[in-house]
This record gives structure tokens, C-alpha cells and sequence, in this order.
């Protein structure tokens, strides 16, 4: 059993132009005021990270730990550039706002950008002295979730194909630095529950650098076991959100929503202690099997005011880590025994 680093914050949702959000310094001054422990830094932020200095120059990363007010960096995260690389053509125009605009509206030439990006995130978290990264896997498939019209059949095993020839070199690189790459298990990619996160594994040949970022929120919204998700996959989690949501379907609407804004759907975010999710037994589970990583809230709430469930969020982790035992609570009766001893109380000696 291990106890939980944390707590720690995922900072995407909370940087930005304005101060305390808008540099290294001061947001996590912030978070160190607000109860948290260690920072999970996008790579792709330019007022956080300069992720061309942090691929090559660890002496950069030097002076960037030297900025979080003695936080630590958990881990960093390139989900939005693992997120283009593989993107269905149905998506071009919406995920382009996620690639500079040198290579908008040239999918090739994104896919090239997302996949350096990978690269140096990899590199970055290696001259950081980190040991996984996080990433979403992207999708080609998930245009075609639910079979109707019919699958053709070989359509989702050719994307999946795909997917793992495009993250093979990138799983290499992270094996040949140290780094494990955890992708999110979330919908809208195509590792999106652990049927899928199967499928790419068998295709990777079970690389043992592509690991999971559980987050029971999505688990969740999709109906799916996420305690019995733990059991599971114990040996290939190596990176955890704790994040609240909750389902409340109704004669109206169900997991897919309607196409109604968070606040209406049936499934959504909330912050931590207003949703459904059972942290108490996900937190036993990650003691008994020994996750070693940090606890990371994110914030995702469809009511509650960021700052609000920031503060409440680092209270939350922090009440829910357990700190393991030493010991057993019924040392006080051990007697002592020997095989001598076993073998009388079993009657086998007289």
C-alpha cells in the first residue's frame, strides 16, 4: 500500500490573461494559497512553460521549478496536442483552434505540428524529472460510435490500425526517455472506455509506456463501473483526476443529452462533493493497490465559480488521501509463533 501525493491542481482551466493566472509565479502562488501541493502544467501554455526551452535545456527546467513557490510539477499535460493527433475530417474546422494558425486549415501539416509537440512534451518531462506525461490519444473512429447506419465491416479496426501506427514511435521515444504517456480515458477519443484502451494496447503490443489517466467523471456520464475500472487496469493507471459529476436522466433525456448546454444536461461536471461519484471507496482502491502518483483535481463544473471549486477541491483531496497504516490494528495480540507452534495448534503434534 502507498499513500496518495496531493493534493494536486490541473491548471488548464484556470490560466490565463490576467493576473494570478497569467504566469508561473504568481498561479501558483495562488494554488499554494488555496491548499495545494503540486501543479499539473499544460505544455502547450506559453505564460506557464516554454516547451521549446524545456525539451532541450534542463537547466530552464532548473529555473522553472524554481518558479511554483515551492509546488511541485506533477506531471505535464498535452492533451489538446494529443488530441490533433488524429482527427477525423468531420473535425477539422473545430480542433484547428487548437493548432497555431501557421497550420490551420492543413491537416497534415497539424498532425506534423501535434506530433512534435508530443515529442517535446516527452523530452520536457524527462529534463523536468518526471516520469509520465498526460495526453488525450485523438480519433478517427468516434464519428462512427453508435452502428447506424451499419458499420462497414473492417471501419473501426483500420482506424484503430491507424491510431496505434501514429503513437507507436511517439510510445518508443517516451520508453527511450523514461516517460510514460497516460492518455485520458474520455469521450470524444477513441480510447474513450476500456474496451478501446484494449483494442490500442493489443496494437501497441501491450506497450508498457501507454497507460491510463483514470477519471471516474467520465465513467460516470458513460454508465460505466469506474470502481471495478481500478481492479482492472491497477498496473496500467499511472495518472488520476478527481472529478465529480453526476447522471439524473429523466423521461427526456439520457446519457447523450440532447444536445443541451452542461448545465441542462443529465449528465454533468460539478465540483467536487456536489456530484455522485464515491470518492471514499475510489481512494481505498488507489491505497490498497499502490497507485504512486499525485491526486490532480481538475475543475469542471457546469455551477460552481472556478476559484470556489479550486479552493473547496484541495480541502476535498486532501480529507479523502488516506495516510496507509504501518501496522496492523490487532498487533497488540500477536502471541508470536513458530512452525513448532503452527504444527501443535493444528493438532498435527501432541
Amino acid at each position: 500500500m502507498k499513500t496518495i501525493k496531493g493534493p494536486g491542481l490541473f491548471l488548464a482551466q484556470f490560466m490565463g490573461d490576467t493576473a494570478p493566472f497569467d504566469s508561473m509565479p504568481a498561479i501558483t502562488a495562488w494554488a499554494r494559497d488555496c491548499g495545494y501541493l503540486g501543479v499539473q502544467v499544460p505544455s502547450g501554455a506559453a505564460s506557464l512553460i516554454d516547451l521549446d526551452l524545456a525539451a532541450t535545456s534542463a537547466g530552464y527546467c532548473d529555473d522553472l521549478a524554481g518558479q511554483t513557490n515551492g509546488l511541485a510539477i506533477t506531471e505535464l499535460s498535452a492533451h489538446l496536442q494529443g488530441q490533433l493527433v488524429a482527427v477525423h475530417p468531420a473535425y477539422d474546422a473545430a480542433f484547428d483552434g487548437f493548432a497555431p494558425e501557421a497550420v490551420r486549415g492543413n491537416p497534415a501539416a497539424r498532425q506534423a505540428w501535434a506530433v512534435d509537440q508530443i515529442r517535446k512534451t516527452i523530452d520536457a518531462s524527462a529534463n523536468l524529472g518526471l516520469d509520465r506525461m498526460a495526453a488525450f490519444s485523438g480519433a478517427l473512429a468516434w464519428p462512427y460510435l453508435y452502428p447506424w447506419p451499419q458499420r462497414p465491416a473492417g471501419l473501426v479496426e483500420a482506424a484503430f490500425d491507424e491510431l496505434a501506427a501514429r503513437w507507436r514511435p511517439l510510445l518508443d521515444h517516451a520508453d527511450a526517455k523514461g516517460v510514460d504517456i497516460c492518455f485520458e480515458i474520455h469521450p470524444g477519443e477513441d480510447l474513450h472506455d476500456g474496451v478501446t484502451f484494449e483494442m490500442f494496447l493489443d496494437r501497441v503490443d501491450q506497450h508498457s509506456r501507454a497507460r491510463m489517466l483514470y477519471d471516474p467523471s467520465h465513467y460516470l456520464l458513460q454508465q460505466l463501473d469506474y470502481i471495478e475500472n481500478l481492479d482492472i487496469y491497477a498496473d496500467r493507471i499511472g495518472m488520476v483526476h478527481v472529478k465529480d459529476a453526476e447522471f439524473n436522466p429523466t423521461g427526456r433525456q439520457g446519457v447523450y443529452g440532447g444536445f443541451q448546454p452542461w448545465a441542462q444536461r443529465a449528465g454533468r461536471f460539478r465540483s467536487l462533493g456536489d456530484g455522485q461519484v464515491d470518492f471514499g471507496a475510489i481512494f481505498s482502491k488507489l491505497a490498497v493497490m499502490g497507485f504512486d502518483g499525485w491526486a490532480v483535481v481538475e475543475w469542471e463544473c457546469a455551477l460552481k465559480h472556478p476559484e470556489d471549486g479550486a479552493r473547496e477541491g484541495a480541502a476535498f483531496v486532501r480529507n479523502h488521501i488516506i495516510r496507509v497504516t504501518d501496522r496492523a490494528f490487532d498487533d497488540f495480540a500477536d502471541g508470536g509463533a513458530d512452525m513448532t507452534a503452527n504444527r501443535r495448534m493444528l493438532g498435527l503434534d501432541r
